[in-house]
Order: C-alpha cells, then structure tokens, then sequence
C-alpha cells in the first residue's frame, strides 16, 4: 500500500497515527495537491488528501474511510469498537473533530483571497462552528482521562490532530487558556510516539 500525502494535512496526520499505532507499515508518497502538475485527480477524483492507493491499485480516498479500513487490518492497537453505542461515540468525536477542522480550513482558505473578495460574514460563520466544537470537545471529555472514557481511541487521535492543526494555522486562538482539560489531554497525546512521529512541520503550505 502506499499513502499519498501532505505532511501539513491533519487529516492525513489522522491516517498516519492510526498506522503508526496499528504497527502497519505503508509507502508515503508525498503531494501537492494545489500544484498544476499534481497528478490526483487520477487517483482521487476529489483532489484531495489522504487516499490510500492498495497493492492492486484501488484506491480509498477521504480519512473516516482509510482509518475505518486500516482498523480492521490487524487487532493490534484496537482504536474503534466493532459495533454498538462505543462505536457510535468515536464517530461522533471524529465527526466532531473533522467538522472543525472543516470550519477552520475554510476560514484559512477565506483568508487566501484577495482582501476585497473576502466575505466577513462566512469566515465569522465558520468561527462559530470552530467555538462551539471546542466547547463541545471540553463538555464531552469532562474529566475523564481520554474522550470517550478509559481508554485511548480513534476520537483522541482526532481531536488531537484538529487541535493540533488550529493551533498551528491560527495561534491566536486561546483555546489552551479557556479549556484546560482539554490542552491536558493534548498535552498527553502529544507525549504518544504517534504523535511525535507525525508532529506537523512548522510551514504555510
């Protein structure tokens, strides 16, 4: 398998740690998919990544979709309960997470455009679903050692990898000062080998 990727992608960041901690081992072929000469669209009829390119050359494109397949691969490292309400939290967490970070990537590509061509009113829209998700990760935690209970999961890896992302794309955002349980819980996931392994580069790609 191979996984084509950007290292500045939290949604890739997403797949990564899941392999990492599942112990399964796959080609990174790195991808800019804004680039004119970016192949893709040939692989992915999106244009997005991640997709994971399989040994007989499918492809499975969109993050939920990769990590879903990558958990059935192997028991090691079980992030994601086979069936039931468990099951249904994590998802829930990942549409959470993935939903902010939705938010959040479309204010910053609001923000790319020409200054006259921007609309305030759709960048203050998406700050509000960016507010009320992380309010809504803080309430869910609770105190709790992990999102969904005892015990680390899919939802952690999410909320990690779009809070992670925001803090690193939009630093002015105190989200650490308002909610302290939730900078604990990332401030022990980043202390996770996946994690570190996987840590964002600090660029603007």
């Amino acid at each position: 398998m191979k996984l084509i990727a950007s290292l500045a992608s939290p949604y890739v960041r997403k797949v990564r740690i899941v392999m990492v901690e599942k112990k399964i081992e796959c080609d990174l072929v790195l991808e800019d998919v804004w680039s004119e000469h970016s192949t893709i669209l040939q692989i992915n009829p999106l244009g997005k990544v991640p997709c994971l390119v399989m040994d007989d050359g499918g492809a499975l494109f969109d993050s939920s979709v990769i990590v879903g397949y990558l958990n059935t691969l192997t028991p090691v490292g079980k992030l994601l309960p086979e069936n039931g309400r468990g099951r249904a939290e994590v998802l829930c967490w990942e549409a959470l997470a993935d939903g902010l970070l939705d938010a959040a990537v479309a204010i910053r590509l609001e923000k790319q455009r020409p200054e006259q061509l921007q609309s305030q009113q759709w960048i203050e829209r998406q700050w509000k679903k960016v507010h009320a998700s992380i309010k809504a990760m803080d309430a869910g935690l609770g105190d709790k050692p992990y999102c969904t209970g005892l015990q680390y999961s899919l939802a952690d890896i999410t909320v990690g990898c779009a809070l992670d992302w925001l803090t690193l794309r939009f630093p002015d955002v105190s989200w650490r000062e308002d909610y302290p349980r939730l900078a604990v819980l990332i401030d022990k996931l980043g202390e996770r080998q996946s994690f570190k392994d996987t840590a964002p580069p600090m660029i603007t790609a």
